[in-house]
């Protein structure tokens, strides 16, 4: 398994990178994609969204279960990764990098930091 150490992480196996400023991508970890299984689908219909830190702001479905998403912070989602609409698996081959989910707007960065990081994510897994 894969847990890069410059992103944050939620026991509920989201993950965020803060790109610039306040501006974030979330996806789901490695752990995640493999526990679901091959993706089929993700429904996202919240960009514009002011949410709540844990409030779902989406589903994730593979062949056998759908999953909701949470927000690992508040903020207000901006964008969906248009990528996943025609190829959800992006999220299984790459969860890291092509296979984000959304991009928001953080409502206070210091709730980032404590998100866990890795090496506390990894024991949790």
């Amino acid at each position: 398994m894969n847990y890069p150490a410059d992103l944050r992480y939620t026991s509920e196996h989201e993950w965020i990178r803060v790109t610039e400023g306040n501006i974030a991508v979330i996806g789901v970890t490695d752990f995640a994609q493999s526990e679901l299984g091959d993706i089929v689908f993700v429904e996202i219909e919240t960009v514009g969204q002011t949410l709540a830190a844990n409030e779902i702001f989406g589903t994730v479905e593979a062949v056998k279960t759908v999953s909701d998403l949470f927000l690992p912070v508040a903020g207000k989602i901006l964008e969906v990764n248009p990528a996943l609409a025609n190829n959800p698996e992006l999220i299984n081959s790459d969860p890291y990098g092509e296979g984000w989910m959304v991009k928001i707007e953080v409502e206070n960065i210091a709730d980032v930091d404590a998100l866990m990081d890795a090496a506390t994510y990894q024991t949790i897994v």
